[in-house]
């Protein structure tokens, strides 16, 4: 019951929130937020599943229900962690404990709510990440777009309205694409799968043979290929890839910096991990058969969202085109298929998770004392502010795959995997990708030469000194997480390893 205990606190905890003073809000909110993050820790040493949970793995902290009967239908509360998803449920409680406690001195209306939404947010990516029915997860997943919305809507910029509408139109939309694909599949598979348990469902496309007999007129294999690719589009607008990138720069810059954490550092993931659990995992055919095409959108997610970033002026634009860059990465390394592609790829959902959670939290630190975020507006800062810059800067070098650093780890281990990759142009397509590293170093350093060096010149009549301690302690936390894992990476690679194997071995069948 220990993952129904992470949900219900945080699910508690955001209720009693909402109803707390305002002036009391931030600090119980912090309080609650521990208890979910020293108990995923706990989890985590005492983690004691194998394999994978979609392919007969032995499951960790498992919960198995029956809920609902739909005719010849079961949907179950059905929850369990695998060594893919447990490391994201760990970042998920650090992330939302840090910027709760980083949301302090930005947020000083209505703080009750916005802590409440934070901790609501915080109980539905738990159960995105752990939950093994697809209508259990589904539910998770749509519940993460309302706080979210309100979130940017509500505390955002001069453009939160057109922002968060943005946000909530595409990826609502996806998702409906996503829905009906799946429901669709599962009706196809017909007596091969009864219940929504995701792991029934993967056994009946990877052991049974998938999809038998034509559906709604069309041949088994093209039916199939079409589920595939509308799983894939409904995804890819959560990663997000190029094209579908449109809408996550906008709700970056007008949403607050404590939601902007969380939409780089978890929110994206669930794009991701979406993408593994279900089109990596339960389609081994149309991966190979899509192979090229996906690799060319991966490639050009990282350098197209690369080069954006080299033209942009504002930080917090130049971190949101990052992301882009960087979720390229994450699919080169999932299509890829190899031991090494496919674990850097979930390596790097955890890594950038913590990187980009480290510049948005640098990067609000200094808006916080300067109010702007324009590189043409201010230089010198390193004088003023030298921990926060500090700190900014050691994020940079690990965003550029500083080696000691988990963005290096991460980074290498998917041009490892993706130049042993089976599909043609593979190591033309991990070389251009690789080209993106020197994109990245470029904006990078330009804009922290830019701003935190030379001499000091502010344009607006602020006073800069340093930066309070709860605006600093999270950055330190993510900062030393950032380099644990760039030392010893086994801290998480083998438990993820162990849980990729079994859908590369499917792969094979």
């Amino acid at each position: 019951m220990m993952i129904e205990a992470l949900i219900a606190v945080a699910l508690i905890g955001a209720l009693v929130t909402f109803v707390a003073p305002n002036r009391v809000a931030g600090k119980l909110a912090f309080a609650i937020s521990l208890v979910p993050a020293a108990l995923s820790l706990w989890m985590f040493t005492a983690f004691d599943g194998s394999g994978n949970a979609l392919l007969d793995g032995e499951l960790a902290f498992e919960s198995h229900l029956e809920w609902i009967q739909f005719g010849d239908y079961s949907i179950e509360w059905f929850v369990g962690l695998d060594g893919i998803s447990l490391p994201l449920v760990v970042m998920t409680t650090i992330l939302c404990t840090l910027a709760i406690l980083s949301s302090w001195t930005p947020i000083d209306s209505r703080e009750s709510q916005f802590y409440g939404l934070v901790l609501f947010i915080e109980a539905n990516l738990i159960g995105v990440f752990s939950a093994l029915d697809f209508f259990v997860w589904f539910i998770f997943w749509e519940a993460v777009l309302i706080p979210m919305y309100l979130l940017i809507g509500v505390w955002g910029g001069p453009d939160r309205k057109y922002a968060a509408i943005k946000f909530f139109v595409y990826t609502n939309v996806a998702s409906l694409v996503m829905f009906g694909s799946f429901i669709a599949l599962v009706f196809g598979l017909g007596d091969a799968a009864t219940s929504f348990a995701l792991p029934d469902i993967a056994d009946a496309m990877v052991n049974g043979g998938g999809v038998q007999s034509s559906v709604f007129g069309i041949d088994p294999g093209t039916f199939t290929a079409l589920v595939f690719i509308a799983m894939f589009l409904g995804f890819a607008v959560k990663v997000p890839v190029v094209p579908f990138h449109t809408w996550l720069p906008d709700a970056h810059v007008q949403a607050p910096t404590p939601a902007s954490v969380l939409l780089a550092g978890v929110l994206l993931k669930m794009g991701t991990y979406a993408l593994l659990r279900f089109n990596f995992t339960m389609f081994p055919e149309q991966v190979a058969t899509y192979a090229v095409p996906i690799a060319a959108i991966a490639v050009i997610s990282v350098i197209y969202g690369a080069m954006l970033a080299l033209a942009q002026t504002d930080l917090k634009r130049i971190v949101a085109y990052s992301s882009v860059s960087s979720m390229g990465y994450v699919i080169l390394g999932l299509i890829a298929y190899t031991q090494f592609g496919v674990g850097g790829a979930t390596f790097q959902m955890v890594s950038h998770g913590l990187i980009s959670g480290l510049m948005f939290m640098s990067v609000g630190v200094i808006y916080n004392v300067t109010h702007t975020r324009s590189v043409e507006e201010m230089s010198g800062l390193a004088d003023r502010m030298p921990i926060a810059v500090g700190i900014l800067v050691a994020g940079a070098f690990g965003y550029m795959g500083l080696p000691l650093m988990s963005g290096f780890h991460g980074e290498f281990t998917i041009f490892f995997g993706a130049f042993q990759a089976d599909f043609a142009y593979a190591p033309l397509f991990t070389a251009l990708a690789m080209f993106g590293i020197v994109i990245v170093a470029g904006y990078l350093l330009f804009a922290l030469q830019r701003t935190v060096f030379g001499p000091y010149h502010l344009e607006t009549d602020y006073d800069v000194g340093r930066a309070p301690l709860h605006d600093i302690a999270p950055m330190f936390v993510l900062l030393a997480l950032i380099i644990a894992l760039g030392v010893a990476p086994e801290l998480i690679f083998d438990m993820i390893t162990d849980a990729v194997d079994p859908i590369l071995n499917g792969g094979d069948l």
